[in-house]
């Protein structure tokens, strides 16, 4: 492939109307294997660290998804361009990436296929049956025990959280994961632990169930979270303010309690 061959393949795969260049830079780089650089809309790739064009795809793919957050981003700031985080790889970033992917698949660019090393293929299985679904199922009966030891202490009059700090020493908010996931249906440990905790913490019985079919066809874990972010951001104006209203009262709260602990410290002093 050529600099040109592979700026086609990528605005097959999705259109940009901001202009920008992809440069195979002849290199080898033992610290990345690509970049984006959004001031001069550069795509480099340093393709001597690439065996096959299928490596050198999956990256072009990844910095050219830079490229259109940060279209997305100068479009958002009108038309200006915006200051550039420091922290580019964000669930948004991933969601889209491989959403990306998906469209490279579909379109003959990319594949991965495990058909390709039956040794990996099994592996692959192996990790699968032996470890992420006992897993899920492991830590399902955890949270199931979680529940139970709540409601002892309850009746025992003694705080649950004293008892996750220095009993169990695990933190609350650990425990409280765990639990949430020990409510889920016994089928869902197939999921893993990871994507039981996504699910786990759905409340909607609609949103959750699209949850699970989302994990269970292949979507990556960042994908679920922003297509539930992005139905999220969907309800009415009238929830959103009063989640904004709550997530202030607490910031308020906090800093708060913070401004009381330095008053009394210095009083102290």
């Amino acid at each position: 492939m050529d600099n040109a061959s592979i700026k086609d393949m990528l605005l097959d795969i999705q259109e940009s109307k901001l202009e920008f260049s992809v440069t195979m830079t002849g290199k080898e780089s033992k610290r990345v294997n690509g970049l984006y650089k959004p001031e001069t809309r550069e795509i480099l790739l340093h393709n001597k660290n690439f065996k096959t064009d299928n490596e050198l795809i999956y990256t072009a793919v990844h910095e050219y998804t830079h490229h259109l957050i940060n279209e997305e981003n100068i479009v958002a700031n009108g038309g200006r361009e915006p200051p550039h985080q420091a922290r580019s790889h964000t669930n948004y970033f991933w969601a889209k990436f491989h959403a990306l992917l998906e469209v490279a698949e579909e379109k003959g660019y990319y594949k991965i296929d495990l058909s390709s090393s039956p040794e990996l293929e099994e592996l692959t299985k192996e990790i699968r049956e032996k470890y992420i679904v006992p897993n899920g199922r492991l830590m399902q009966e955890f949270g199931k025990k979680l529940i139970q030891a709540h409601a002892l202490c309850e009746k025992s009059s003694i705080r649950y959280e004293d008892y996750l700090d220095r009993v169990l020493q695990i933190p609350r908010t650990t425990a409280k994961t765990v639990a949430q996931v020990g409510t889920l249906p016994t089928e869902d440990a197939d999921l893993g632990f990871d994507n039981m905790k996504i699910v786990a913490g759905i409340k909607k019985p609609d949103e959750r169930a699209k949850a699970q079919e989302a994990i269970k066809s292949g979507k990556s874990p960042d994908s679920v979270i922003a297509m539930m972010k992005k139905k999220a951001s969907e309800t009415d104006p009238k929830t959103k303010l009063e989640k904004e209203r709550d997530r202030l009262t607490k910031t308020i709260n906090e800093l708060t309690h913070r401004l009381e602990f330095v008053e009394e410290s210095l009083a102290s002093l």
